[in-house]
């Protein structure tokens, strides 16, 4: 089965508030030292799976630039890591080959860089089209840069465009979110991804929401239901103007859903490189369903060559993993193909769980598949932690 690769690319210009990524601000004198490094692990890919133990399959037919702010780079260190790419796998002709981008980093040259490189998908992180919402958080960008970008792509012949939304940044008020929906579809983009606002130890914002504190803006930031409204109201502008939802966060017209992540919701083979970049391969060995393996989240332990941490993923990990990433997509999971593939038991362990959540109003059955209702979605976390519990209790 071809595979994805993911490039991680951790700098950015600035580090905003809510971001939660191991990525920050570094110096450009950093950048290709770093680069030289990415092109090593590439290169080395054949050796590093056989070392974890997992399949190394040459075919790949989607590629990933993520970070972080991959246009940063100058256009040469773009064009050698996409060159190393192609040197090591064989690209599909059809392969969809996305990049990142903060809106004002798209450069003439970076544009056209990315050209020559192949990339035929753009994700935008606007995250809001209300210039004092994206100042407020650290984005650098005004509305009136992502239009012209948007409008730069379409003219160099990228139209498969998505755009990165964030409810709940602070002075988000149900007005400013209904604009920058009116916003985002006016763009005609075909591909939103729409997140609610992570509120946990690992970014500032959050911190400081955690403390009760004023940083940050933070007294500023909606709460908790009047935010699930805001995805709720997202789910129906969107679905209104046929972006269809296909995955909890995830919106596209018919043909624009992202290839490369469905890899990740659907579990098939991923190869990651670069600082904290996640790894799935399918395992060589009987008895084991697939490894993991990621380098550190820091850039100094990641540029010191550290050793890579693997997981095991046990055939019963596998089975929970089909289950709740099964979930996560609109469709949800069909039964006979869930039994099929893992046996009756798995289902007939999973029943009164699934029950429980259809009386409760979290989970729907259509057929022979189960999803969860827009509610469900809203309290995903909750759904999956009782799955995973439900297998552990039958074990």
């Amino acid at each position: 089965m071809p595979a994805g690769i993911y490039i991680s690319v951790p700098f950015c210009r600035t580090k905003c508030s809510y971001c939660n990524f191991a990525s920050d601000v570094f110096s450009r004198a950093v950048f290709q030292r770093y680069v030289d490094r990415v092109c090593a692990d590439i290169e080395n890919a054949p050796q590093v799976a056989t070392k974890m133990g997992g399949q190394f399959d040459r075919a790949a037919d989607s590629i990933y630039l993520g970070g972080g702010t991959p246009t940063v780079l100058d256009p040469t260190q773009l064009e050698r890591i996409f060159a190393t790419l192609r040197r090591q796998f064989e690209v599909s002709p059809d392969a969809e080959v996305t990049v990142e981008c903060a809106p004002g980093t798209l450069t003439g040259p970076v544009l056209e860089s990315l050209l020559h490189c192949g990339v035929n998908r753009v994700s935008l992180g606007v995250q809001s089209f209300v210039d004092q919402e994206a100042a407020a958080v650290g984005r650098l960008h005004k509305r009136a840069t992502v239009l012209e970008d948007i409008a730069r792509l379409r003219a160099a012949g990228i139209t498969n465009i998505n755009i990165d939304l964030i409810a709940g940044l602070p002075h988000q008020t149900a007005e400013s979110w209904e604009f920058s929906l009116a916003e985002t579809i006016a763009t005609g983009a075909p591909h939103v991804s729409v997140y609610m606002l992570e509120v946990d130890e690992d970014s500032r914002l959050g911190r400081e929401l955690l403390a009760g504190g004023t940083r940050y803006h933070a007294h500023f930031v909606p709460d908790e239901e009047t935010v699930a409204d805001f995805y709720l109201a997202a789910c129906e502008r969107l679905s209104d103007v046929s972006v269809a939802q296909y995955e909890i966060s995830n919106f596209a017209r018919v043909g624009f859903e992202s290839r490369h992540n469905l890899k990740y919701w659907t579990r098939q083979p991923y190869f990651g490189f670069g600082m904290d970049a996640h790894s799935m391969l399918a395992s060589a060995s009987p008895g084991i369903d697939a490894l993991r393996f990621a380098p550190p989240d820091s850039l100094e332990q990641y540029m010191s060559a550290a050793e890579l941490p693997r997981t095991v993923v046990s055939c019963q990990a596998a089975l929970e993993e089909s289950f709740f990433l099964g979930l996560r997509l609109t469709h949800g999971v069909s039964l006979r193909e869930f039994a099929a593939k893992f046996g009756d038991e798995a289902i007939d362990n999973a029943r009164a769980t699934i029950a429980e959540f259809i009386a409760s109003g979290l989970m729907e059955q259509q057929g022979d598949f189960v999803h969860l209702s827009p509610r469900g979605r809203l309290l995903s976390n909750e759904v999956f932690e009782r799955f995973i519990l439900a297998n552990e209790i039958a074990r």
